[in-house]
């Protein structure tokens, strides 16, 4: 029977309309760790997510989720937004990390602090970067990546604006074709942004096709967390990031 508590326990803040982050949470759960989630406001649901909206997000009041999320006495916090924070910048994003591990006294992950910390892990400076984001966010995260030390070689989107359903939405095969045009041969590893777009489904199909690393989100924040919670061993079957495959 697989252990599912007891090891660590994750607390993950959720925006209010994303659909596919605690998915992906129960398929990347470790063994003995718990996942518990808390929702964030912030912006319109009715809105396309946009640059303004998402800036919104992460400018939210935090303090009544993570209040309630304190209540489970998590070990580690997952701020489980991207663009929330890559709308700010790197220093925002830092600072947001610091806020919550200080108020809550919990080590601290945010989603595009993850993926900083992912290519750093892995050595790389040049990537290919895809999203379901309307362009003006992936001109400030190619800008936030930039400042971090990663060169974007390749872009690819959808090339319509999805609004908060749409990006949950897209299917792992749309997930996978948006994430084969983003690849160049100067791309080192493939990103895929947001924490509500299927892509843990489709990492280890992308690798296989790519002979490159894939890293995601919320694959990220997973690597991340495990590693502040002390967790070592490898979680097979979403990447080489998580298996331990690492230069």
């Amino acid at each position: 029977m697989t252990q599912s508590r007891g090891r660590a326990r994750f607390g993950i803040l959720v925006p209010f309309t994303n659909t596919n982050l605690e998915p992906d949470m129960a398929l990347l759960t470790p063994k003995g760790v718990s996942m518990h989630f808390a929702r964030l406001g912030g912006y319109d649901q009715d809105e396309i997510p946009d640059a303004d909206q998402m800036h919104g997000l992460g400018a939210a009041d935090l303090d009544e989720p993570l209040r309630l999320l304190q209540g489970v006495r998590p070990d580690v916090i997952l701020y489980g937004c991207t663009s929330a924070t890559l709308t700010h910048g790197p220093a925002f994003d830092r600072e947001l990390a610091e806020r919550i591990k200080a108020e809550s006294g919990a080590e601290t992950v945010t989603a595009a602090g993850a993926l900083v910390h992912a290519l750093r892990t892995l050595g790389v400076t040049r990537i290919g970067f895809a999203s379901p984001y309307v362009s003006k966010i992936n001109d400030m995260a190619v800008e936030f990546l930039a400042k971090t030390g990663f060169e974007t070689v390749a872009r690819s989107e959808v090339g319509e604006e999805l609004d908060n359903y749409g990006q949950g939405e897209m299917d792992p095969r749309a997930v996978y074709e948006l994430s084969l045009a983003a690849n160049h041969q100067e791309a080192e590893v493939i990103v895929l942004s947001c924490t509500d777009m299927r892509s843990v489904e489709t990492i280890a199909r992308l690798e296989a096709e790519l002979d490159k690393p894939v890293i995601s989100s919320n694959q990220a924040m997973v690597f991340q967390a495990m590693q502040l919670a002390g967790i070592k061993e490898p979680l097979a079957g979403y990447g080489q990031l998580l298996e331990g495959r690492l230069p």
